[in-house]
């Protein structure tokens, strides 16, 4: 029997972080959900740009990451749209990760969410804080490009 192709579509981006934050690793990490968090993340009720993850006895989970429910959630729920979300990863892959966000400048920053394979998988990033003059820096770049941009397409019209 043949193996289907992985597929992997988005789902949410944190936009913010690549301005606010230097990223030095990526992870893939799981995620525990409700059965109506799936439901509203299909229909694309989601929110990261203000989460961040928190290590709590030696678990990694994600704070501030808003879920929507839908107007036809069950009856006999209370969904809870900011609930704190628990990620799941290797043993030995949290422990290093503690260990760098115990350091002075790291922290753990979600960058987006997808589906890969049917499950939903949270991306976060092992980031250290811009400081004002790199995200000068980086507004900068963007609007250099930008420019090339514009100079290009009116040079091939």
């Amino acid at each position: 029997m043949a193996k289907k192709p992985e597929t992997a579509s988005r789902i949410a981006d944190n936009k913010k972080a690549a301005y606010n934050y230097f990223f030095e690793e990526r992870f893939e990490a799981g995620m525990v959900l409700q059965g109506w968090e799936v439901k509203a993340l299909r229909e694309g009720k989601v929110q990261l740009t203000d989460g961040y993850v928190v290590v709590k006895g030696g678990e990694l989970y994600v704070i501030g990451c808003q879920i929507n429910p839908l107007n036809t959630a069950s009856t006999h729920i209370s969904p809870d749209a900011v609930r704190t979300k628990k990620l799941l990863l290797h043993k030995e892959e949290i422990k290093r990760l503690v260990g760098k966000v115990e350091q002075k400048g790291y922290t753990l920053v979600p960058l987006n969410l997808h589906w890969k394979d049917g499950k939903v998988k949270c991306e976060i990033a092992l980031a250290k804080g811009k400081a004002e003059h790199d995200k000068r820096d980086t507004i900068k770049d963007r609007e250099g490009k930008r420019e090339v941009e514009r100079a290009m397409k009116s040079r091939n019209r």
